[in-house]
């Protein structure tokens, strides 16, 4: 592979007399009314979506800079030889195929090995689902799954957005932090003749899901359970461990599995269980035409490339810090949290692929909430902060609801109107932010509100809208299995592009490490009060805690 780090390209010394030049001053308002095509020009379609980039600050210009900067830094080689298998993930010494897990038999690297353990779990998923809701001890009720990082986030956000096709006699429940405060509440919830614990750990030996683990096991015991092997299952790498613990189904996945994006791997287990095999194929079926799309698109007509390009153009040159994702779907009520892991520990890294530490910015901080809440609650300083935080809309044609074939006329009708509001809410937050208001347009508008006593001129400047904020807008028909699966690995690549240009390898997460380590030095010293070696702040409060 023969790549470059962004900065040592000379596109990237373009791109910046590009930025000096007039980059910096563009106004969105001012682009429209230039060009009539432009929502045609940056509008681009991905399977099962259209992605609206048309209101990032960026022209014509900044496009073919860009478009430079990713040939000249080698991102088609470097992308070509992470879906070949080649050992991208170079500080751990590993492959990254998560699209490997999606792909049709004979299709991908490792294809065997992935669709016989898919097979299997699928098998396994069908019998338990046969016989949900039953009466009989052992027909399940309810799925725990024990599990954090990519081993909680990807199904706990996958079940609300996939909820129409969720196993109707099946009750699903997620556990992740050590806290027992999180583990506690579901015990309560729960009968052991009815429940399947998943035991979700890729060594069996993550501190806070075995804490939890054991503390189900107790509890089933504690609760006049005998047959672990029947209400636990694992997916893990380390069989030996999880039959120490007294299972005996395992589903494994592969060292090329990375926590963030495990959940299309056996890691995938109660979305299977929530969705059945066939919806559950449906949800790969659908990354994997996004990997296609990926692999193939010419750079110019590449979603996921353009998406990394804006994101290294919105974080280098014009310093945005954070970026907001902004569902107009509750289902995606989890999917801000879910990208938080998908972005910030793949690409919060600081120095580069050889260890040198980098003269920009990389991971911008990513957070949000579906609409319409988010606008009762944040959008305050979306519109009239001091920061400019570009927003994320995805906003669904049609919704999805599981029980809409049982609503009277009035209900659906109903329904449907309250989706419109939905889209219609989403659509004007997009352009109010773009739009804004000025000074001379708040002067003119009566405000019922507003104090009787404040002078005119003052109250204007209070509700003047600067506009000019960016946003994209992701369109799809429907949020089901296969639009769900295309969006998560639209978002997975875009990552990768954006980290291949910063010249990073956004497979490991050695900033993980730190603190479990130095956990395990302060855990004992809880119980034992020895503060010996501690720095003065963590001595004196495990003083006032042991």
């Amino acid at each position: 592979m023969s790549s470059k780090r962004c900065d040592q390209t000379v596109a990237w010394a373009a791109l910046q007399g590009h930025w000096q030049a007039h980059g910096r001053d563009l106004d969105l308002r001012d682009l429209f009314a230039q060009d009539p095509r432009r929502f045609e020009r940056w509008a681009l379609s991905a399977p099962e979506m259209l992605v609206d980039m048309s209101r990032v600050r960026w022209d014509v210009a900044t496009g073919q800079h860009l478009i430079a900067l990713a040939r000249e830094c080698g991102l088609e080689a470097l992308r070509d030889a992470m879906l070949a298998g080649e050992h991208i993930n170079h500080t751990e010494d590993r492959a990254v195929l998560h699209t490997a897990l999606r792909a049709p038999k004979g299709q991908g690297p490792q294809s065997y090995a992935v669709h016989a353990v898919l097979d299997q779990m699928l098998a396994y998923v069908e019998q338990v689902r046969a016989t949900a809701g039953g009466l009989q001890p052992g027909e399940i009720h309810d799925v725990v799954n024990i599990g954090i990082g990519g081993s909680d986030l990807g199904p706990q956000m996958v079940l609300p957005a996939l909820d129409a096709w969720v196993h109707p006699k099946l009750r699903f429940h997620f556990v992740s932090n050590v806290d027992g405060h999180d583990l506690a509440p579901v015990l309560r919830r729960i009968d052991p003749k009815h429940t399947l614990f998943i035991v979700a750990s890729k060594t069996f030996t993550t501190q806070e899901t075995m804490a939890n683990a054991h503390a189900a096991r107790q509890w089933f015991f504690d609760q006049g359970g005998t047959d672990v092997a029947r209400h636990f299952v694992a997916t893990t790498t380390n069989v030996e461990a999880s039959k120490a613990f007294g299972i005996k189904t395992t589903f494994g996945f592969w060292d090329w599995v990375g926590g963030r994006f495990s959940m299309w791997s056996s890691i995938g287990l109660p979305i299977a269980l929530a969705l059945g095999a066939e919806h559950f194929r449906a949800l790969l079926a659908g990354a994997h035409a996004m990997d296609r799309h990926f692999a193939e698109a010419p750079l110019e007509s590449n979603v996921p490339v353009w998406l990394g390009l804006m994101d290294l153009w919105n974080r280098n040159f014009h310093g945005f810090g954070s970026r907001c994702i902004a569902p107009y779907h509750q289902g995606l009520v989890r999917f801000p949290a879910y990208l938080q892991q998908l972005v910030m520990e793949s690409n919060g890294k600081r120095v580069d692929a050889e260890g040198h530490p980098l003269p920009y910015q990389t991971s911008s901080v990513v957070w949000g909430e579906p609409g319409t809440n988010g606008q009762h609650a944040f959008f305050q300083m979306l519109h009239q902060g001091t920061d400019v935080v570009p927003v994320e809309f995805i906003l669904a044609k049609r919704p999805s609801h599981r029980d809409a074939s049982t609503w009277s006329p009035a209900l659906r009708a109903q329904m449907d109107e309250q989706h419109r509001m939905l889209l219609a809410n989403g659509l004007a937050q997009a352009r109010a932010l773009m739009v804004g208001k000025t000074t001379q347009e708040a002067a003119a508008e009566s405000a019922p509100t507003a104090s009787q006593t404040l002078s005119p001129a003052v109250l204007a400047r209070h509700r003047t809208f600067p506009g000019n904020r960016p946003s994209i807008t992701l369109l799809l028909d429907q949020l089901n299995p296969a639009s769900l699966g295309a969006l998560v690995a639209l978002y997975e690549h875009r990552t990768f592009v954006s980290g291949a240009l910063w010249g990073i390898n956004s497979f490991d997460q050695w900033g993980v490490e730190l603190g479990k380590a130095m956990c395990k030095d302060l855990l004992p010293r809880l119980a034992t009060g020895d503060v010996s070696g501690l720095d003065a702040a963590t001595a004196a409060l495990i003083e006032r805690l042991a």
